[in-house]
């Protein structure tokens, strides 16, 4: 699976991006977007955020989208809805918060990824990493707030310091991909931006690909320095 095996060496691997779509609610209005995106760079994983609607609707939309995200050999997560990752074929699933994590990881493992964001404390992260395949830092909450982005990188940095298991740190705009990935992260998720009214997805993807190799480049300077 996309995260299994990364750990956290002298000469760091080049960071990959993840992508956190907006909640779909249009699955076919929204597959021409999501895959020109993924056909622009190297994509680990997609987090599937879904609009609000029964439970046959969301397995439906979830059946729909799956097969523009793997058959490219990306990760499909759910964003929660833990009872229909195996229904669905999905690779695994997105937690907010460590108490829906824990409550999650009998559905999940060993068969799936489980990955958990919404890490208040330094402890919650570390309670996660017991049996997370990755924590998220800096994803907003569901009224759109977050820590402070300076508070997002520190995070990151004491992570990839001290811990193997991988970190991905979110990017709320095009302007946070290559800091993100010049702290140590080994995935970077892009937010909803990239999806946004009037945006070329493509062309966005590929400028924070952009934004990545730098970042990766300047992480990798600092070390040899």
């Amino acid at each position: 699976m996309a995260f299994r095996g990364n750990q956290i060496e002298t000469r760091r691997p080049a960071p990959r991006l993840y992508l956190m779509t907006p909640p779909v609610g249009d699955p076919a209005g929204f597959a021409d977007a999501l895959a020109a995106a993924l056909g622009a760079a190297d994509i680990a994983a997609v987090g599937l955020r879904l609009a609000a609607t029964d439970e046959r609707t969301l397995a439906n939309r979830i059946k729909a989208l799956a097969p523009v995200v793997q058959d490219r050999g990306v990760a499909l997560l759910l964003a929660g809805h833990v009872e229909l990752v195996a229904r669905t074929g999905a690779d695994g699933a997105h937690l907010t918060g460590i108490e829906s994590f824990q409550a999650a990881l009998a559905a999940l493992k060993p068969q799936r990824i489980a990955g958990c964001g919404g890490l208040e404390t330094r402890h919650d992260a570390m309670l996660a990493a017991e049996f997370a395949d990755y924590v998220m830092f800096g994803e907003p909450d569901e009224h759109g707030a977050r820590p402070s982005f300076d508070a997002i990188v520190d995070r990151i940095v004491w992570w990839a310091e001290v811990f193997e298991l991988p970190c991905v740190g979110f990017a709320a705009g095009p302007d946070e991909v290559e800091p993100v990935a010049a702290a140590g992260a080994d995935f970077v998720a892009l937010g909803e931006w990239i999806f946004s009214a009037g945006s070329n997805p493509a062309a966005q993807v590929a400028e924070a690909a952009g934004h990545l190799a730098a970042g990766h480049r300047a992480l990798t300077e600092e070390n040899v320095a």
